[in-house]
């Protein structure tokens, strides 16, 4: 009796980079699927070393993505399962990807994908939301504290020879987060991580999310829900965490500027089209506002020649908050699984695609 030709291997293929790197989504590939024939083909863009991203292009339906998408279609073509970090995936490309089964994006939202073409054509996609939330929020609470108490200003005087021992003078020392009130906007995985953190600290905590409830711990420990008129007037430190929809865009501007307590702080490791920064820069010269930590900006990379960027009460990043070794493993693993309840027909954890 002639025993049964073994299942062909699975092709998959993962577009990575040098943040996202492919060998990561291979080994859990490889370790949640063990036993399963894989035939894994990779490919690494170039970012962030060249920054390249595309933000917005009228003539696509997709956003945020590195190259363009005829570069990728033979090689998406090949797969039956695509893991993909930042190249674009149009409607195009779902016309040459015949076998193509399943997407899933190693980012928080699929902007980079056509969702109505993959819904047309039966490909599921799922994602990774959260992947970076603990990155994000331990980046937030270092960058509130760097400005706060001077870290990134006596490290520049410092280096320059300057050692600043007027840092240490009342008028220009910082206050602590235990004597502070801070609000955190949007309760997401992000923002629900900043409270946490917060709360080793001894500071009051206000929250504003108009879509969430506070969790039984978060109550229990005194944090507030109160509307944003109410947190932006109360508190000391303003720190955003919501994500850019239509209702978001914008939402802090001059006049949340103009209310928030003479000689406040704001800090913005989410995005940059939620804030007016021709609005911050007002509140920051004026003394309005103490000081910012910005990680994100208006457009990235901001202009060289970009006033805001010369102020001496800001502490700025390049848009480095999600930048850990840990975001990688964990995206790879919630990947892995959810290709593997693909394959065996279970309920998606993260699915993006309304399906």
């Amino acid at each position: 009796m002639t025993a049964p030709s073994p299942a062909p291997a699975l092709a998959v293929g993962v577009i990575g980079d040098g943040f996202m790197q492919p060998s990561y989504f291979v080994d859990a590939l490889n370790e949640r699927l063990a036993g399963r024939a894989l035939a894994i083909e990779t490919m690494a863009l170039n970012w962030p070393i060249e920054r390249n991203i595309t933000k917005v292009d009228p003539e696509l339906s997709v956003q945020e993505f590195v190259g363009r998408p005829e570069q990728f279609y033979d090689f998406i073509g090949r797969a039956e399962i695509l893991i993909n970090h930042l190249a674009p995936v149009t409607r195009e490309t779902f016309a040459r990807a015949p076998k193509l089964k399943l997407i899933a994006v190693s980012r928080g939202g699929p902007i980079n994908i056509d969702m109505a073409a993959a819904r047309e054509h039966g490909v599921r996609v799922v994602n990774t939301p959260g992947r970076n939330a603990s990155a994000v929020a331990e980046f937030t609470i270092a960058s509130l504290l760097a400005e706060t108490r001077n870290l990134i200003r006596g490290h520049v005087a410092l280096a320059a020879g300057d050692y600043r021992g007027d840092l240490y003078h009342r008028d220009i020392a910082g206050p602590e987060l235990c004597e502070l009130t801070v609000g955190v906007i949007g309760y997401g995985h992000v923002g629900t991580l900043v409270v946490r953190m917060l709360k080793g600290f001894g500071c009051r905590i206000l929250v504003h999310d108009p879509y969430k409830q506070l969790s039984r711990a978060d109550q229990d420990d005194g944090v507030t829900m109160v509307d944003l008129d109410t947190l932006i007037a109360s508190s000391d430190i303003v720190t955003l965490h919501p994500r850019v929809t239509r209702e978001t865009r914008g939402m802090i501007g001059a006049a949340e500027f103009a209310a928030m307590k003479r000689g406040a702080y704001f800090v913005n490791t989410a995005r940059g089209p939620l804030v007016d920064y021709a609005a911050l820069y007002e509140a920051l010269t004026s003394g309005q506002l103490a000081g910012a930590a910005l990680d994100t900006f208006e457009f990235e990379p901001p202009p060289a020649d970009w006033p805001l960027l010369k102020l001496p009460n800001v502490t700025l990043s390049p848009h480095i908050a999600g930048a850990s070794r840990y975001t990688i493993r964990k995206a790879a693993v919630m990947i892995a699984e959810d290709v593997a309840r693909f394959l065996s027909g279970e309920v998606l954890l993260n699915p993006c695609d309304g399906q």
